[in-house]
């Protein structure tokens, strides 16, 4: 997956918003709350995403993919993509829909409705 594809995968789902921020990183939302980045890692393109604990545990140690810079340390369960050879693209995507739905889930009831979740 490259940048571009991450990011209209990203925009096709419900109520996401997008800003670019951080050292000109890609940062996805829904309800005002991040579920997806995508920056640079030496130059290649490097996608975080938040993960239920047990895929934290199991793909931390793959290569290609390790606790998310800045976000891992503080004791969140997110993840980075970062090189070969990683997740395959379908893989990512079933990973970042996931992040999307915690997020969602994580949301206020009324916050829901009023994006239509």
């Amino acid at each position: 997956m490259n940048r571009d594809e991450f990011n209209a995968f990203c925009a096709a789902l419900p109520q996401t918003t997008h800003v670019v921020q951080w050292g000109n990183s890609d940062v996805w939302k829904v309800g005002g709350k991040v579920f997806a980045l995508c920056g640079w890692e030496e130059g290649e393109d490097a996608f975080t995403f938040k993960a239920q604990p047990i895929a934290f545990e199991v793909l931390s140690d793959q290569p290609g993919i390790r606790p998310a810079p800045y976000l891992a340390s503080r004791g969140l369960k997110w993840l980075q993509h970062y090189g070969k050879p990683g997740l395959s693209d379908e893989e990512l995507k079933a990973h970042l829909r996931e992040s999307y739905d915690m997020v969602v889930a994580k949301l206020t009831k009324k916050k829901r409705a009023e994006l239509g979740l």
